[in-house]
């Protein structure tokens, strides 16, 4: 993103003031199939600053407050408003139509108080005010790499391959578990991802099978080299919006403006990389520009991406400090080696529940499933599995927040019920034991397997305690 003073500022649409916009016109049929497109510059007056809520009150018919009721464009915002989701119906149907991805994510909004820490992380709910501007947004993106392509000039386009082999191979492994086959053999398409994703929905593990798919899919980059868009189903695409947000945009209203001029564009490079850049042809030297952009918006992109988690994470931290011996309701979003990554149901905070906390048993990992499973008793922590976490360690400086599982009780502990070890208290010394007495009586309690193998030793003795404790 470029800084916040100028994306806030002179490339903000702020209300009834003058900004210069590249503008995409486009024609748009009922088949939602741009016919046709041109790109121009011009002036535009912003008629008024809505939120998602507002324009959302508006499409759903609901009374909204005084602010949409009042000025001199609302009726006329609510007639565009309205044509706007007209088109967006349309659109929506022809992008499922050509098989783009849509999976439910969610995602969520951290409220801060006014000394910066974190008050109180909620949910975002999407509705059909945000995949209208998402959907307008895709249009013209994909205008701008059509119109890159066919003006042959060489630009930064968003590219999104599909599965690697390998990650393929291990999301049709998992597929097989859970009973389903992902269609397409060695080249899938978006649309064998589509058809998965729908049949899924109305499953109890519809979360585990589209994280999976999800995870299965590369990350996207830019590159002059155009190679499609995987998720959305696009066979080119690129980034534009105006006025300009991020520097990738800036590269491509430079293009598109050379192409309206009739020349040529290229980026300038560092000056170790242009002198040798410099030294071959102008086509080669021009092609090693955009490649050295490329991979410096991206990587500056993953860059921002670990910056913007880290502080997260720091904030979070903070805010579970206080936290530390409660217990919550999660779910396990992370499968490693070394344990299971549990994001918590109504903070939406992940942390580690470290294997060592499992149980008294050896964990096997399993990448193509995603989970982990007991040697012993075969218990299995698997992706997306609901748990109960105590949080027992937060680590501010590591961003590290870490959990302790809340045993389930078993079939002894729901027999004998509180009553009984009351009742047995009462009877040793008539005192009324404590959570801590209670849980270290519950340990000293005679063993039956020990009683019956008084001599057992070694292996077999921890065997056995093993088991006792499970």
């Amino acid at each position: 993103m470029l800084p916040e003073k100028l994306s806030n500022g002179l490339c903000s649409l702020n209300p009834h003031v003058d900004r210069l916009v590249l503008v995409c016109d486009m024609n748009v049929n009922l088949d939602g199939e741009v016919r046709g497109y041109q790109f121009y510059a011009a002036v535009m007056c912003s008629a008024a600053r809505l939120t998602y809520d507002d324009v959302w009150s508006m499409l759903s018919g609901s009374a909204l407050e005084a602010r949409a009721a009042a000025g001199t464009h609302s009726a006329e915002l609510r007639q565009h408003l309205g044509h706007l989701h007209d088109l967006y119906r349309i659109m929506a149907r022809a992008r499922e139509a050509r098989g783009a991805l849509d999976f439910d994510t969610v995602e969520t909004r951290i409220v801060c108080d006014p000394a910066g820490r974190i008050e109180r992380i909620e949910p975002l709910v999407r509705n059909d005010a945000h995949r209208l501007i998402e959907e307008c947004m895709l249009a013209a993106n994909v205008c701008a790499a059509d119109f890159m392509s066919r003006g042959k000039h060489p630009g930064l386009f968003r590219v999104h391959e599909g599965p690697t082999p390998q990650k393929l191979a291990l999301l049709r492994e998992f597929l097989r578990t859970v009973g389903m086959t992902l269609g397409g053999g060695d080249d899938p398409t978006p649309r064998d991802y589509a058809e998965i994703g729908a049949l899924v929905r109305a499953r109890p593990d519809a979360a585990l099978v589209q994280t999976m798919l999800l995870r299965s899919m590369q990350q996207a980059i830019y590159t002059p080299v155009n190679e499609g868009h995987f998720g959305l189903a696009y066979p080119a695409y690129a980034h534009f919006t105006s006025p300009i947000r991020r520097y990738p945009d800036l590269l491509t209203h430079r293009v598109i403006k050379a192409l309206l001029a009739r020349r040529r564009y290229r980026p300038s490079l560092p000056y170790g990389v242009r002198a040798e850049a410099e030294l071959r042809d102008q086509e080669r030297a021009a092609f090693e520009s955009w490649q050295h952009h490329g991979v410096s918006c991206s990587a500056y992109e993953r860059r921002a991406d670990e910056a913007s988690r880290d502080v997260e994470a720091w904030l979070k931290c903070q805010y579970m400090r206080e936290r530390v011996g409660e217990q919550f309701v999660g779910r396990i979003t992370g499968v490693a080696p070394f344990g299971v990554f549990v994001t918590l149901t109504d903070l939406y905070v992940e942390g580690l529940l470290h294997v060592s906390e499992l149980g008294e048993e050896y964990f096997q990992f399993s990448e193509g499933a995603h989970e982990l499973r007991g040697e012993r008793t075969g218990r299995r922590f698997r992706l997306t599995d609901e748990i109960e976490v105590q949080v027992a360690r937060v680590d501010l400086e590591a961003r590290r927040i870490e959990f302790r599982l809340v045993p389930r009780a078993g079939y002894r502990e729901l027999v004998s019920g509180p009553g009984r070890e009351h009742a047995g208290a009462r009877k040793t010394g008539g005192q009324r034991p404590n959570a801590k007495a209670g849980k270290a009586g519950a340990r000293k309690r005679p063993d039956a397997s020990k009683a019956v193998k008084p001599a057992a030793k070694g292996k077999a003795a921890k065997r056995i305690k093993r088991t006792r404790k499970d």
